[in-house]
C-alpha cells in the first residue's frame, strides 16, 4: 500500500512538473515511465501523444509509441513509429531491436534477423539481442544455431533468467537431458520460486528415468504461488511414465477441476483411457472437449480414433470427416479418413458377396 502511495505521489508531481514547464520533454517522459509502472498503458499512450504533438522528433516518444502499439498487437502502427524513430535516430540499437522483434511477430525470419544484426552492429555487448536471435532461430526449428546464440548472451551475462531457461528448453528439444539440467538447476538456484523452472526439472528428470528426484521437483512445483495447472498434467505424464496410472488419472482429474474450460488435460486423460482399453469413458472426455472447443480438429480426429477402436466405423467416419471440415488441407487427416472409408467399403461388399 505504502509503495502505491509513493507512486501515485510521484505521478501527481510529475504533473504538476508538466503544468509549469509544458515544453520540457524530460515531464513528459518521467510520467510516461510511472503510468508504465501502473501498468496504466492508455495513459501511458495518451502522455507520449502529447508530446509528439508539440516535439514530433522525439526519439524515445517514437519508440515508446512504436512499443506500446507493439504490446497491443498491432505491428503496422508499431513499426510505423519505429521507422520515424530510425528517420531521425538511424544509429539508435534499440530501435532495429524493435523492428526485429515485429518482424518476428510476423514470422519474417530474413528481415527479423537483418533488423537484429544491425542492433548487434551498434551494440555486439547486450545479451538480449542474442536472446532474441535465439529464439527466431528456435521458432523457425533451427535449435543449434538457436543453442550458439543463446551461449552467447550467457557468455556476456552468466546469470541471464531468460537466456537459462531457454537454452535448457532448446537442449530439452535436442534430447540434451544433462546439459537442460543443469541450466534448469542454475536457474533455480538463482530463483527458487520459479514454479515453471521446478517443472521443467521434473519433466527432464522423468525422461532421465529419476522417478524419485522427479516426484520431488513437481511436488516442490506445486506449494509454489500460481497455477497448479501445468504442474498437475506434467506430473500426471511423470506418473504415466513410470507406470502409475491410477496416480496419473488422479493428477489429471486435479488438472481439470482447477480449469474445467481448459481441454488439455481432458484430451491427455482420455488418450490415457484410450491406451488402457477404457473407450466409453475416453469417447465422453473427447466429447466433453468438443463441447468447450468444437473447432479442434485434433479432438475429432483422437475422437474418431475412440470409435474406430470401438468398432463404430460409421461414428468413426462421422468424426474423421468433421476434422477434415475443419482443416480441409491437412494431409494426415485425409489419408486417415480415406484409409477408413475404403476398409468400410471392403467391408459392406464382402459383407454383400456372403
Amino acid at each position: 500500500m505504502e509503495n502505491n502511495n509513493n507512486l501515485e505521489k510521484e505521478i501527481n508531481d510529475a504533473i504538476m512538473a508538466m503544468a509549469k514547464e509544458p515544453q520540457k520533454a524530460e515531464n513528459y517522459h518521467k510520467l510516461a515511465e510511472l503510468y508504465l509502472a501502473r501498468q496504466d498503458y492508455d495513459k501511458v499512450m495518451s502522455v507520449l501523444e502529447s508530446l509528439l504533438a508539440i516535439h514530433p522528433d522525439d526519439v524515445q516518444a517514437l519508440v515508446g509509441m512504436g512499443t506500446m502499439w507493439f504490446y497491443e498487437k498491432d505491428f503496422r502502427k508499431s513499426l510505423s513509429y519505429y521507422n520515424k524513430a530510425l528517420e531521425i535516430n538511424p544509429k539508435n540499437f534499440l530501435i532495429y531491436y524493435n523492428m526485429g522483434n515485429v518482424f518476428a511477430e510476423w514470422k519474417n525470419f530474413s528481415k527479423a534477423l537483418f533488423y537484429y544484426n544491425r542492433a548487434i552492429d551498434l551494440n555486439s555487448n547486450n545479451p538480449e539481442i542474442y536472446n532474441a536471435i535465439a529464439l527466431l532461430y528456435n521458432d523457425f526449428e533451427d535449435y543449434i544455431e538457436s543453442k550458439a546464440y543463446y551461449e552467447k548472451a550467457l557468455s556476456l551475462d552468466p546469470e541471464n533468467i531468460t537466456a537459462l531457461v531457454d537454452m535448457g528448453n532448446v537442449c530439452f528439444k535436442l534430447f540434451d537431458y544433462e546439459t537442460a539440467l543443469e541450466l534448469y538447476k542454475k536457474v533455480f538456484v538463482l530463483n527458487p520460486d520459479n514454479k515453471i523452472v521446478a517443472i521443467c526439472i521434473g519433466n527432464t528428470l522423468t525422461l532421465m528415468k529419476e522417478r524419485e528426484k522427479a516426484y520431488n521437483y513437481f511436488e516442490k512445483a506445486l506449494t509454489m504461488e500460481g497455477d497448479n495447472y501445468k504442474a498437475y498434467i506434467c506430473y500426471a505424464i511423470a506418473l504415466s511414465e513410470f507406470g502409475e496410472y491410477d496416480m496419473a488419472v488422479e493428477m489429471y482429474k486435479r488438472a481439470i477441476n482447477q480449469s474445467p474450460r481448459q481441454i488439455n488435460a481432458i484430451i491427455l486423460l482420455a488418450n490415457l483411457y484410450t491406451n488402457f482399453n477404457h473407450i466409453d469413458k475416453a469417447i465422453e472426455l473427447y466429447k466433453s472437449a468438443l463441447k468447450l472447443e468444437p473447432n479442434s480438429a485434433e479432438t475429432y480426429m483422437l475422437l474418431g480414433n475412440a470409435h474406430y477402436l470401438d468398432n463404430d466405423i460409421e461414428q468413426a467416419i462421422a468424426s474423421y470427416r468433421s476434422s477434415i471440415n475443419i482443416e480441409p488441407d491437412n494431409d494426415e487427416y485425409r489419408l486417415i479418413y480415406n484409409q477408413i472409408i475404403d476398409e468400410y467399403v471392403d467391408k459392406k461388399h464382402s459383407a454383400g458377396n456372403v
